[in-house]
């Protein structure tokens, strides 16, 4: 009789009878199984959403007097999937949260397997500290703090600071690679080289003389909003626009043109007034985090409304379109693409074209 794919077969008594007989051997037949992962097409279990930054405000700054940067270690407030509850994951494969620190606040110095990256969403006058390196946090710039390396944040300033972390906490958890050590008992690690250093060794189409990798990421951690809303901007003049993404472009490690990250992929794309593009889909899960403008995305035919500072999500494989307002749009997205790439197994759909 002909079947569909991975159809499970029928469960007679005899067979019932045989699996219970064979479960104590730890043992299981996968044509029990085949139907419950063997798809046709991915299917994440993480569901599209949009996490409302004013709404979360107010709680985020109740956080400080709960809580002090160096008690929590991290004051962050997840943004968890709703359909992931208790999984501490915005997605499948990425974690995303708001993190607050308060003037004269340092969060000590610790490092994990997991790489991470800091958007900037609010607040003026705070630091990431890369191996004792400053970088001053702006609105729109992104930190990366990448595997292995230690890092810590501070608050010079007189008001609050928050940014969205992004790490691929999921996926090195389901590898089973979780590694964090405190740096001397919790202490603050030395400071190093002078603040903007990495940008004046590697942000300028230029790298030192007989420079050794360090890692597989990039030797710069620090993009400016100031620069790369810029290089939109320019790009705009040049009148080409993606029709499924505007104009996008890619942060890179400037030594290899890789991703900044091996697992963690990092985008900021403009959106021109009024542009509503085509649709697209692809396996790898967006996270974006708006920081000027206002629009909408339709993702599998439900739209979702967003606006600065909110962050919202796209799952694999869903057909997702977006859609600005008045004025131009620009998105800040990480994804888990270059993962995909390197295992061969992205794919994406552009309109009627796949590929």
């Amino acid at each position: 009789m002909a079947r569909s794919l991975h159809e499970r077969p029928e469960v007679t008594p005899e067979r019932e009878a045989f699996y219970d007989k064979i479960d104590p051997l730890a043992v299981a037949p996968l044509w029990e199984r085949l139907f419950t992962f063997m798809k046709k097409e991915p299917e994440m279990r993480a569901a599209p959403y949009v996490w409302e930054y004013d709404k979360i405000r107010p709680s985020l700054m109740e956080t400080a007097t709960l809580i002090t940067a160096e008690e929590a270690e991290r004051r962050v407030l997840i943004l968890e999937n709703p359909a992931l509850k208790g999984e501490t994951a915005a997605c499948d494969s990425m974690f995303a949260g708001f993190q607050l620190i308060m003037p004269g606040e340092i969060a000590p110095t610790h490092r994990h397997s997991p790489a991470a990256l800091r958007f900037i969403v609010e607040g003026d006058g705070a630091y990431t500290a890369i191996n004792g390196e400053k970088a001053p946090m702006k609105p729109g710039d992104l930190i990366l703090t990448p595997s292995g390396v230690w890092h810590d944040h501070g608050n010079l300033g007189d008001e609050p600071v928050v940014w969205l972390d992004g790490l691929d906490i999921p996926l090195i958890r389901f590898l089973g690679t979780m590694f964090t050590d405190l740096y001397e008992e919790g202490g603050t690690h030395p400071e190093g080289r002078p603040k903007f250093d990495n940008m004046a060794r590697f942000g300028a189409n230029m790298r030192p003389m007989d420079y050794e990798t360090e890692g597989p990421h990039s030797p710069v951690f620090h993009y400016p909003y100031e620069e790369t809303r810029s290089a939109l901007v320019n790009l705009k003049k040049a009148d080409e626009i993606d029709p499924f993404h505007g104009i996008k472009m890619q942060y890179i490690n400037p030594h290899t043109g890789e991703p900044t990250m091996p697992t963690l992929d990092c985008y900021m794309q403009l959106l021109p007034p009024k542009m509503v593009t085509q649709e697209y889909q692809s396996t790898a899960t967006w996270l974006y985090s708006v920081v000027e403008g206002t629009g909408r995305t339709v993702i599998n035919g439900t739209p979702y409304e967003w606006g600065p500072r909110d962050v919202f999500v796209v799952p694999g494989w869903l057909p997702h379109r977006h859609e600005c307002n008045d004025e131009d749009a620009f998105l800040f997205s990480f994804t888990d693409k270059a993962v995909h790439q390197k295992l061969g197994l992205y794919r994406e759909k552009r309109g009627n074209l796949s590929r």
